[in-house]
């Protein structure tokens, strides 16, 4: 019953290419428009246009990754924050395109070697610390000493500094204990804590974490960019650390940055047409031990979250992964919750979230039999496909991948008597939609044409003839 074509992957091999699915967030003008026969007045014309919208143009020269890929690489592994600045705003240069008739030089990330490890080890290190301090393990505190300027235990430095959040190691000085207890003198720093006081190092306090932060939010930009450019499409997509970092950051979507997040799921829907789950369980090595049941129920989470956008970037990414056949067995048995919330997708009155919904839920009604007969059985389902067709939804396209489902879950008969019911519905569309006339004719020829399941049965059984 399989009814899926190689061409929903990118493209046919009967001739024709349908190009290969759009993606989120490409801004104004990045289309793959080639054509050059337009006069030059018009290319002025919307030159000018364009520059009015998008404001000045900047322009990279190429030389700037080739003379620097390596030294990128080193400053974002060097942990030091004006070469971590200036790597991930060389980085953001270089993956934002404008328009690719302006950037077709865009540096892809196949050609820097250890450049995506690199850019994934920051968020890494964000995650590591991102928990909140509620749920942390507080350093214990010494009591014993406590009202001795030497305690006799090397941890004198902690004991004179009971008003600083993080101990830190190291012997103080006889002089610094001659001080007040629980006054630090900001003339005199400890030794000890040079390190802490330098300003071209990250610290653990609330400063600290927040740059942390930026910096995480800033790669996972950098990262999201890069999906956009079908030369790293593959490369990221078979790259396993890439993926769980993704995943991870969409799993704690609840107490996640929004726009980290945000990032993470754009880059997981540019990269779902080429990617196969089996990748959690391959031989390939694991950093973060994300598995393919949790990686299905980040999306899970995301899918039923209360943020309209990532609704919407569920539905699409979920829609995309089903058309690999491979990824069958880890998202059908969560099928069930799938369809009542694409169906509630429908029932919003935002056109994306119903272009969304029906996008999935078309891939999804191609699947197999048990999954036509499981979303012709959910409530509602029926009513808000044809409600999207009558309203009508502003993209035609949305609308014919609607009586589309429809035609489909006709063609299976333990679905007649769900259908039945709309039988006058699908009669008006027949006789005042000129466009999709056609599918709702043949939705009520099966309708009157096929026996129903009993009759059916009794032929089987004792020979009957209609």
């Amino acid at each position: 019953m399989q009814k899926r074509e190689l061409s929903k992957l990118g493209g046919g091999s009967s001739g024709f290419s349908t190009g290969t699915p759009p993606k989120r967030g490409r801004p104004f003008g990045s289309g793959n428009n080639n054509s050059l026969s337009a006069a030059g007045s018009v290319a002025a014309a919307e030159s000018i246009a364009l520059s009015s919208i998008l404001g000045p143009s900047l322009q990279v020269h190429n030389l700037l990754s080739e003379q620097n890929n390596k030294r990128i690489v080193l400053a974002l592994q060097s942990g030091l924050k004006s070469e971590l600045t200036w790597a991930l705003n060389a980085l953001t240069l270089l993956s934002f395109k404008e328009k690719e008739e302006v950037r077709k030089d865009a540096t892809p990330l196949a050609k820097i070697p250890a450049l995506l490890d690199a850019v994934l080890q920051i968020v890494d290190d964000w995650r590591d610390i991102s928990l909140p301090k509620e749920l942390q393990r507080t350093p214990r505190v010494k009591l014993l000493g406590a009202n001795s300027p030497v305690s006799g235990f090397g941890s004198e430095y902690e004991a004179l500094d009971l008003n600083d959040a993080h101990p830190r190691s190291g012997l103080a000085t006889s002089s610094s204990s001659t001080g007040t207890l629980g006054h630090k003198d900001p003339r005199n720093h400890h030794p000890s804590e040079w390190w802490f006081d330098e300003d071209n190092l990250f610290n653990l306090d609330e400063e600290g974490r927040a740059e942390k932060q930026q910096c995480a939010v800033a790669a996972s930009n950098i990262i999201r960019n890069f999906s956009f450019m079908p030369d790293n499409e593959t490369v990221m997509a078979q790259h396993r650390h890439c993926l769980e970092t993704v995943f991870q950051c969409i799993e704690g979507h609840s107490t996640e940055d929004e726009e980290l997040v945000t990032n993470a799921l754009e880059t997981i829907v540019n990269l779902a047409p080429l990617m196969d789950l089996r990748i959690f369980s391959s031989s390939k090595p694991s950093y973060i031990k994300i598995t393919v049941k949790r990686a299905v129920q980040a999306i899970m989470g995301i899918l039923g979250s209360s943020v309209k956008p990532w609704n919407c970037a569920a539905a699409e990414l979920l829609g995309r992964l089903i058309i690999n056949p491979d990824n069958e067995p880890f998202l059908l048995p969560f099928a069930p919750q799938i369809y009542k919330r694409l169906v509630d997708l429908l029932s919003l009155p935002a056109a994306d979230a119903q272009a969304a919904a029906v996008g999935a839920l078309y891939n999804l009604s191609e699947v197999s039999m048990d999954c036509r007969l499981k979303l012709a059985s959910e409530r509602w389902a029926i009513d808000r496909l044809l409600k999207v067709i009558k309203a009508p939804h502003p993209v035609p396209e949305v609308c014919r991948k609607a009586a589309m489902i429809l035609e489909s879950l006709v063609s299976e008969p333990q679905n007649r008597a769900h259908l039945l019911a709309f039988e006058n519905a699908f009669a008006e569309f027949l006789f005042s939609d000129s466009k999709y006339s056609d599918t709702f004719g043949r939705i009520l020829y099966e309708l009157s044409s096929r026996p129903s399941n009993k009759v059916g049965a009794a032929q089987g059984i004792w020979g009957m003839r209609m």
